[in-house]
């Protein structure tokens, strides 16, 4: 039921634990599937939190939108939602039209591609690049070769059926190795529509190492934009984050910024504004030295989750103190304009 969605919704948004994002999205396909005088019966015996997968709490909440209310539940989250973002943020998040990472539960995310895809659709987007992970993020269930080449032939298959004025582009969130190869095979590569690619270990190699690392990566022509650029981790993870649920903090890699930022320049990549509540990466010193030095940007969800697409207020805001150009975010563009910039760069 559409309440039910909507409140696992605000409970992602909300960074909550997964299990109460979990209680409501099964329960809500329970409902789904549920004979609606069934559910009539059920809901006047009291007997609906019988079905399986629906407890006391979700069964409250089906009884209450079936007696045409709000939920109660539903209420109190929508209630909770937060302020009004700042003016120059919240002109920055008008002018987005597409978030360049995005999982599905191809890898470490919570829901199928087509959720996923339904969702930013409903939020006013054009487009999403889809960025589940890469072979070698094994807790992740990263992509190897062939079932990335099944995606890709899914994802064909999903656009011919989404709603007109949106579609997903193809992607991944490729792991930056420690030489800096990037760890999926260059032809599939080279068939993605955009490539984001992040450090997820060796996180404490020296200075040297890794700035040596994150260039060679950089210089590379399949990469277009970098991800979450420091790997610091300012919280516990949340909903729908299984590969990093055991991180609470985590403090930003050592390496030389000028010469990472000079080599997004050189090379015309991306910096990512890493909207995630448990990241917020870079920290702001080193957004506004990004900002300074001449970068593109890219104002990102990392979302895991339906409810995690509405997270681009967080990287807004930051971009906005940081006095980030919208004229350099590149997901303000459309499609068309985004995916003849990837190609020039290989």
């Amino acid at each position: 039921m559409a309440d039910l969605r909507r409140i696992a919704f605000l409970l992602e948004r909300a960074n909550e634990a997964t299990y109460r994002v979990r209680a409501f999205r099964s329960a809500a396909a329970t409902i789904a599937k549920t004979p609606a005088d069934e559910l009539a019966e059920r809901a006047g015996a009291g007997t609906l939190a019988k079905l399986a997968g629906v407890g006391e709490v979700t069964a409250r909440c089906v009884t209450e939108s079936l007696a045409g209310e709000e939920p109660v539940y539903l209420r109190r989250l929508a209630g909770t939602e937060g302020t009004d973002l700042p003016a120059a943020a919240a002109a920055l998040r008008a002018a987005l039209r597409g978030d360049c990472h995005v999982h599905s539960d191809w890898s470490d995310g919570g829901s199928p591609i087509e959720e996923m895809a339904l969702a930013a659709a409903d939020l006013g987007h054009e487009w999403f690049v889809l960025t589940d992970h890469s072979p070698k993020l094994t807790v992740a269930r990263g992509l190897t070769a062939d079932r990335l080449r099944r995606q890709l032939d899914h994802v064909a298959r999903l656009n011919e059926a989404l709603p007109a004025g949106f579609r997903i582009l193809t992607g991944i969130e490729v792991d930056i190795l420690a030489d800096g190869r990037l760890d999926q095979e260059d032809e599939l590569l080279a068939r993605l529509d955009l490539v984001v690619g992040s450090v997820h270990s060796g996180l404490r190699d020296d200075a040297a190492r890794m700035t040596r690392r994150m260039v060679t990566a950089i210089a590379n022509p399949h990469l277009d934009v970098l991800g979450h650029m420091t790997g610091r981790k300012v919280t516990a993870a949340g909903a729908g984050d299984a590969a990093h649920s055991k991180t609470r903090t985590r403090p930003p890699s050592d390496f030389d910024l000028a010469k990472v930022l000079a080599a997004c320049v050189e090379h015309d990549k991306a910096v990512e504004i890493n909207s995630r509540p448990d990241r917020l990466d870079p920290p702001k010193r080193m957004l506004t030295v990004a900002v300074e030095a001449g970068c593109l940007f890219s104002v990102d969800t990392d979302a895991h989750a339906p409810g995690q697409l509405d997270w681009l207020d967080f990287g807004c805001e930051r971009a906005a103190l940081c006095g980030v150009p919208t004229e350099r975010v590149i997901n303000t563009w459309t499609a068309e304009r985004l995916l003849k910039w990837t190609a020039s760069h290989s």
